[in-house]
Parts: structure tokens; C-alpha cells; sequence
């Protein structure tokens, strides 16, 4: 795919747009039968998640939650195991909360104003922007991360995005380039630029329509924008996760709404070795269980945006008790618990550390089945 001279003889948007007509994506599954609702949860998963990625969530998720009333009325749980592996979880839990608001205050029409749509959990000025102009063609600027990739370097403007003085100029930008007419195929169109042509480090200006006048490609400086986040150091932080197992059932803590993995259900989790052990002592010593001797399973790290995860997972293999229901409860809060069975998974949410830690104890009951 070569740049087609004839661009250069047009102004901004109208080489976005012809490129579009060209190049562009127009074959995804939200850009079919498009609704405001499949764009914004296009959108949503988007976020973050490459488009490869979000392709097989995005269909089962529609196929499962076709209209924003089923959204609407789904448990939290159904919605978060349909959300489970793709990450940012706050993106599931505020689609849901946001989708009852359209249900609730707008008779389960999805709003059609900008105002309206910001309003929204979960919902920024550029992610409104690309619903409603996507969907509806109104004239709206979007700014998503490779949006602010093709501003920066097209107008040279430096400086971390993540900073507002930075991001209002990005914003100044967009609303002076983005046409009134043909806004629908400008906006995916600056999209799908930033993501295939104007990449993060290896930028392919001669496929691009707008790289003739671009300040960063003319001065060679291409990967100086836009600039980048000021490096932080990230700490690192230990967790010891309790692994209770019992023919093939293991127990499952559902988290707290807010906060890392927020809704989801994990293993029991304990801050340091000596507050599990002083855990398995107490709770375990005077119940009348028979069990196994506490078996360290492989650590990992699991890396979040602003700290180190390092996670030791211990196994205990219950082999008797006479009363289940109160040894649960010594385990975790009442109602908060879940007997998981490993081999007929229960349709819920789990944090990508709980799946890792499942996924260990499949493979370890293959290799000795229960």
C-alpha cells in the first residue's frame, strides 16, 4: 500500500476521508448493523485492548447481552465472566452500571447527546464523541491514544498527552480538523491510521495520507511524539493466596466493588506468610478436618499500572470434615463464598490470577486425576 500522491493536493480531512475510502476497516463486527449501543461497547473493550483481542469477546458478549435491557437486568457475575481475561475490569463493572442508567432514566434508548452520553459510568468526551459520531454521524472530535499519536506528530506538538495542557492543545486540534461532513469515515479513519500506519515506533509515513506536511516526519522526528510518561518507579508488592481444595472444588472469594479486581472472585488473599500461617493455625487446628499438609504451589508476578504483584499460592487438599458449611465460613465471609469446581467451571468472574491458579490445578489433577 503506497501513499497516493493525488493527497497531498487536498486539505487534512479530505485525505482522511479518501485514504478511508482506500484503506480503511469497514468490516468489524460493530461497524455491521451499527447501533449506538454496539459502538459503545465496542468502544469500551477497545480501550486499552487491541482489536484482534477484543474481536471474540466482543461477539460473545453480543450474542449473550444483544440489547442494552438485557445488559441491564444480567447479574454483575454473568457480566464479569463474560468480561474475564480481557483486564481493566472497571471498564465491565461501569458498562453495567451505566447500562441500567439507560434502562432506568431513558426507557432503555441510548442517549443522543453529547452531555447525555458523558453522564454515562465509564463514558469520557472522546469516547462519546466516537459513539455518536460513529453511529449517528454527528459532528463531534474524538482524541483516543492513537488519535493524540497522529495530532502530536502531525503538528509537532510535544509533550506527555497524559498532561492537560498537553491533551487541550490535542483537543484544539482534532475540533479544528474534524469535517462536518463525511465526520463518520474522518473519525475511524484517524482511528485506524494511528493504529496501523502511524504506529508507536515504527511509524509507516509513506502509507500515510497526511505525512507530505507532517512537522514530526519533515524534521525526522517521528518517535520524539508525542512525548512520554515520566518514568515512575513501580514497587512491588507480596501476596500469599490461600488454595483450599476439596474433590475437585476449590473456594473463591468474591472481592470488594472497589479496588484491584473489584467484583471478582479470587482465592483468599493474605499480605504476608506470617498472617496466612497464623489463618491456616487458628481456623484449621480446631475444626475437624482432615487435610493435607500445606503444599507451596509456583509464584508468579503479576504486574498491574502502578505496582508488582509477586503472588505464592498455597495448596491444602481437604480430604474430610464433618460439617462443610462451618468450615466455609471460617474461610472466608459469609455469602461471599463460592465452591469453584475446576473440571465444571461456574460462570463467573475471575481475576487473571485466579485463572492462572486454576489452570495449574487442572493441569495438576490431569497429571493425578482426583
Amino acid at each position: 500500500m503506497k501513499k497516493d500522491n493525488s493527497f497531498s493536493e487536498r486539505n487534512f480531512s479530505e485525505r482522511i476521508v479518501a485514504w478511508y475510502d482506500v484503506h480503511g476497516r469497514k468490516t468489524l463486527p460493530w461497524q455491521i448493523n451499527k447501533t449506538p449501543y454496539r459502538v459503545w461497547i465496542s468502544e469500551i473493550m477497545l480501550q486499552q485492548t487491541q482489536v484482534a483481542t477484543v474481536i471474540p469477546y466482543y461477539e460473545k458478549f453480543m450474542a449473550s447481552f444483544p440489547s442494552i435491557a438485557d445488559l441491564a437486568n444480567a447479574s454483575e457475575d454473568d457480566v464479569l465472566h463474560h468480561w474475564t481475561g480481557l483486564g481493566y475490569y472497571a471498564r465491565a463493572r461501569n458498562l453495567h452500571k451505566a447500562a441500567k442508567a439507560v434502562y432506568e432514566q431513558h426507557n432503555g434508548k441510548f442517549p443522543e447527546t453529547l452531555d447525555e452520553v458523558i453522564a454515562l459510568s465509564g463514558i469520557g468526551r472522546s469516547t462519546a464523541g466516537a459513539i455518536l459520531s460513529l453511529a449517528l454521524g454527528q459532528h463531534h472530535s474524538i482524541l483516543d491514544g492513537n488519535v493524540k499519536r497522529v495530532l502530536a506528530r502531525h503538528g509537532a506538538i510535544a509533550g506527555w498527552p497524559g498532561q492537560k495542557a498537553v491533551e487541550q492543545q490535542l483537543w484544539t486540534l482534532t475540533d479544528s480538523l474534524t469535517p462536518k461532513n463525511d465526520v463518520r469515515k474522518f473519525n475511524q479513519a484517524m482511528m485506524d491510521i494511528g493504529s496501523a500506519v502511524c504506529t508507536r515506533s515504527k511509524p509507516r509515513c509513506d502509507e500515510c495520507p497526511v505525512a507530505i506536511d507532517c512537522k514530526a516526519q519533515l524534521a525526522g522526528k517521528q518517535t520524539e511524539f508525542p512525548g512520554k510518561k515520566p518514568k515512575k518507579a513501580i514497587p512491588t508488592k507480596s501476596a500469599w493466596m490461600l488454595v483450599v481444595k476439596q474433590s475437585g472444588q476449590v473456594i473463591l472469594n468474591k472481592r470488594p466493588p472497589a479496588g484491584i479486581w473489584g467484583g471478582l472472585w479470587c482465592f483468599p488473599q493474605f499480605e504476608t506468610e506470617a498472617e496466612l500461617d497464623e489463618h491456616i493455625l487458628s481456623e484449621f487446628t480446631d475444626k475437624k478436618i482432615v487435610h493435607s499438609k500445606a503444599e507451596w504451589l509456583a509464584g508468579f508476578r503479576h504486574t498491574f499500572s502502578h505496582f508488582h504483584l509477586d503472588i505464592q499460592p498455597i495448596l491444602i487438599d481437604i480430604e474430610s470434615t464433618q460439617d462443610l458449611a462451618e468450615f466455609e465460613s471460617c474461610v472466608m465471609e459469609q455469602n461471599q463464598t463460592l465452591w469453584y469446581n475446576i473440571h465444571h467451571p461456574a460462570k463467573v468472574g475471575l481475576a487473571a490470577a485466579t485463572e492462572r491458579i486454576l489452570s495449574h490445578l487442572v493441569a495438576l489433577s490431569a497429571a493425578d486425576p482426583i
